[in-house]
């Protein structure tokens, strides 16, 4: 039997969550060919190493942020500041329905995939981009807004860092309360920026 696109899609998917659920060290091959329901060989005929595996899960990360987390939770608002907050209250509820044990599958691999490994840094950096792209685009219809010289980049960035911050010292205490003290904070810094403006 051939192996076929659509098996290789179902590797990487069942990879994508295994990584997200256990960690990337902690999944064998063998551990993501029986959670994808494939032969051992059908999964080698893909992916030579796990390594390469994990920069394919990396790149579907990147393909489908915009239609599966951008796209739906930009159509909450109209608003480009509140599609910022219409984000951050997305994270909220996926740890929410986890009882603050989400963990963002990206931020975890940033953390335990070996500094040598340049590759997968460098998709890993890029998915970040991605994100921090995102919000830069919000930021930028929202410029007039802000205070003039507001640098667009450093801001988008560190709406990231308040958002994987917060989320994990959530997790860390299983409490919301650190990740909504956080985005409370980021709102005030928002609404400073937006009277510096006015005057």
């Amino acid at each position: 039997m051939r192996s076929s696109p659509k098996t290789r899609d179902k590797v990487i998917d069942s990879a994508s969550r295994l990584f997200a659920a256990s960690g990337f060290r902690a999944c064998s091959m063998a551990d993501i060919a029986s959670e994808a329901g494939v032969h051992g060989g059908s999964l080698y005929h893909f992916f030579k190493t796990k390594e390469d595996l994990l920069l394919a899960v990396l790149d579907r990360h990147a393909e489908m942020l915009w239609p599966v987390v951008m796209e739906p939770v930009f159509a909450r608002a109209k608003d480009p500041i509140e599609r910022i907050f219409a984000l951050l209250a997305a994270y909220r509820e996926w740890m929410v329905m986890t009882d603050c044990t989400y963990v963002c599958p990206i931020g975890r691999l940033a953390l335990e995939v070996e500094s040598h490994s340049e590759g997968v840094h460098k998709k890993i950096a890029a998915n970040f981009d991605g994100w921090r792209a995102a919000v830069r685009q919000c930021l930028e219809e929202a410029r007039d807004r802000l205070p003039q010289g507001t640098e667009i980049d450093a801001l988008a960035r560190f709406v990231l860092t308040v958002m994987e911050g917060g989320l994990m010292q959530s997790r860390s205490q299983r409490d919301i309360g650190p990740y909504d003290d956080s985005v409370a904070q980021l709102r005030t810094y928002f609404q400073l920026l937006q009277k510096r403006a006015a005057q």
